[in-house]
């Protein structure tokens, strides 16, 4: 099992509402609401909406760093930065079935899978317009983090369905894609593509 994560970025899109409902509709591996320039008043409304959208379609909804919106929201999967990651509390972390981070280094992957993680994203893996002018991290570093942990590692930045197999020979559980979900207008094509 290769596993497709949608990575939002409302600003890619015109209508992102119906966007998220066509996305939803062609059943990736999990959405995670990453719209990291709201207030969390805004971002709790927002996810709400989303996660109204995902249980119709029984699509996984992960929330971004807004650990706390999420509990309020009864979501228990959640993605955060590595730092605050480190500022939760135990009995915090133990709400959540689902607890990811994203990791820039292997003993990153380390901490965050002993501070309770049940996957990382790893990246950037390829040149992606989000990370304009740093340069990806690539293959080995992938590879490095997949071998150092034991639980999933999500491969995230410059990805696409040609590229999504090195990432899968490197060791990726799956991969997250931010603007090719966000910019398709066939979702459900877009997901085929990836063999998923």
């Amino acid at each position: 099992m290769f596993d497709l994560i949608c990575v939002t970025n409302r600003r890619l899109c015109s209508d992102f509402p119906a966007q998220i409902e066509r996305v939803a509709a062609a059943k990736p591996a999990a959405v995670i609401l990453r719209e990291k320039d709201l207030s969390e008043a805004e971002y709790k409304a927002l996810a709400l909406d989303v996660k109204k959208i995902c249980e119709k379609y029984s699509v996984p909804l992960i929330l971004h760093s807004f650990y706390k919106a999420a509990a309020e929201l009864n979501i228990r999967a959640v993605h955060l930065p590595l730092p605050l990651l480190k500022t939760m509390t135990d009995s915090e972390k133990s709400w959540f079935t689902v607890l990811g981070a994203s990791c820039p280094s292997a003993d990153d992957a380390l901490e965050a899978k002993h501070l309770g993680c049940t996957y990382i994203t790893a990246g950037h893996i390829f040149a992606t317009d989000c990370k304009r002018g740093v340069p990806p991290r690539g293959l080995d570093f992938l590879k490095e983090v997949c071998g150092c942990v034991d639980i999933p590692v999500y491969a995230i930045g410059g990805i696409n369905p040609e590229n999504s197999v090195l990432a899968k020979s490197a060791g990726a559980s799956g991969v997250c894609v931010m603007s090719g979900f966000m910019r398709c207008d066939n979702p459900m094509e877009y997901v085929k593509s990836f063999g998923c």
